[in-house]
């Protein structure tokens, strides 16, 4: 997980330049103050109180709503919480204790949704494996929903929720940060406009790699005092405890049965702008190259490829997604970001045009494109690279580029959020489908209508996965 601070509100304008975002957002930028009074306070409750919640709260903390509930099994995680111990300012600690001092808590969260008539919005920061039963629960209750990243487990758990998605007014945002970015939007308008001419090529990558992939450890660990492990597994299989399961998305991610990987974990930043900026509909084919055998866990290193049909004014694209200590683009590719950056970036997503290139970040901030007509051999900042000065703003700025600020006010009937679940549940389905080509060990052809593999009826039960419904609604 990128440092808290990365997205900060001072980052984004000291990364940016405050002038060129000025030049480029200033018309479509909302005022906070737009959707209601200073004092117009939303009831907000959440879903699972380890690291991600202690830097999602803070956003809510500053804007003045309440955190009225919380809840998780781990009755450790509520408590460190509350203490705000993972937090390094002081002043940002002591705001968040203060605003959970009378916070009620819940080790059931179906509980809390029953009982917290009152809650405006539900942030979700649990495990991957329980956001489609969280999500589902929290809209059918006519919540709003901010979820973490990503969506779902599997590409029928994707489907689910775009399915429940048309006609939906709750305001729904997911936690790919990134797209709040002036940068991110900026790509966007960029590429969409045909700056670059046509794209057939996208690489996307982070150096992060796990252990080879090895099998379940069924020899149990202790159970920490205040965890109720069985609910914590909730819709997956009962696995015997193991003290590393607890700590983080690259700690239980890196395990099937709750997570996949550096692919879930990371991919759902860096594939969403290409998603975005490319309009991509579903892949037609994925492959996956990995040089080990895999057994129960995601693997030290892999590639893959989608292929997505023409679509629109866009041809035909094929999109990698790299991990593992060696991860990046083909050397071939990688001309350009060396002369700018010195080496090549330890992660990022490389757009290869026609008539130039554009690289961000694996979030997708931070843009910067050559143009073949170049007269400098580096890359300029996408907010400031001549021939991009005619593009239009197309896309709606995000207030401070603060996304959780964009959520806050689209539950209070402000503009739609950029990231919803819309949005989420295909990306969510892109990644998925190559979960599905990495555990069969085949290249597939996606039939994404029907939900299957063609000619793969071993794919099945990596599309949808067996739920337990012991812990569900």
């Amino acid at each position: 997980m990128k440092p808290a601070n990365h997205l900060s509100r001072r980052s984004f304008f000291k990364q940016t330049g405050a002038a060129s975002l000025a030049a480029f957002t200033a018309p479509l930028i909302l005022p906070r103050g737009v959707f209601g009074a200073a004092n117009d306070k939303l009831n907000i409750a959440i879903l699972g109180c380890g690291n991600r919640s202690q830097q999602l709260l803070p956003a809510v903390v500053q804007e003045g709503h309440n955190i009225v509930a919380m809840c998780d099994v781990n009755t450790q995680q509520i408590a460190r919480l509350k203490s705000g111990e993972r937090l390094k300012n002081k002043k940002t600690v002591a705001k968040l204790t203060a605003a959970l001092e009378n916070t009620k808590v819940y080790d059931d969260y179906r509980k809390l949704i029953e009982a917290e008539k009152n809650v405006d919005g539900i942030i979700i920061a649990s495990g991957q494996h329980w956001h489609l039963a969280m999500s589902r629960l929290c809209l059918q209750a006519g919540k709003n929903v901010y979820c973490e990243k990503p969506l779902a487990h599997s590409a029928a758990e994707a489907r689910e929720i775009a399915n429940m998605m048309p006609g939906c007014k709750l305001a729904t945002q997911v936690g790919t940060q990134g797209g709040a970015t002036d940068t991110f939007r900026r790509s966007m308008e960029i590429m969409q406009a045909g700056v670059l001419g046509q794209i057939r090529e996208v690489h996307c990558w982070i150096n992060r790699f796990f252990p080879p992939s090895e099998e379940i450890n069924m020899q149990a660990d202790p159970i920490p005092e205040g965890l109720n492990w069985d609910f914590w597994c909730g819709p997956a299989r009962l696995l015997p405890f193991k003290d590393y399961y607890l700590g983080g998305c690259l700690k239980w991610g890196r395990w099937f049965e709750f997570g996949d990987g550096h692919l879930a974990d990371m991919g759902a930043h860096a594939h969403n702008l290409p998603l975005r900026a490319l309009k991509l509909g579903p892949p037609i084919r994925i492959a996956v190259e990995v040089h080990e055998p895999i057994k129960d866990s995601y693997p030290s290193a892999t590639t893959y490829r989608w292929d997505f049909a023409a679509r629109e004014n866009f041809d035909p694209v094929s999109v990698w997604w790299h991990d593992g200590v060696k991860a990046g683009p083909p050397d071939a590719l990688t001309a350009d970001l060396k002369a700018t950056y010195g080496e090549v970036p330890t992660n990022g997503v490389l757009f290869v045009g026609e008539k130039g290139i554009l690289r961000s970040d694996a979030w997708g901030v931070g843009g910067v494109m050559r143009l073949k007509t170049d007269t400098s051999v580096k890359c300029r900042g996408v907010l400031d690279h001549e021939a991009a000065k005619s593009v239009p703003v197309k896309y709606p700025r995000c207030p401070e580029q603060n996304h959780m600020l964009e959520w806050l006010l689209a539950c209070k009937g402000g503009q739609k959020t950029f990231q919803g679940f819309d949005i989420a549940a295909r990306a969510a389905e892109f990644g998925m489908t190559g979960i599905v080509a990495l555990r069969t060990g085949k290249t597939i052809e996606w039939d994404s209508e029907n939900l299957k593999a063609k000619g793969c009826p071993e794919a099945d039960r990596f599309i949808h996965l067996p739920v337990r419904k012991k812990w569900l609604a």
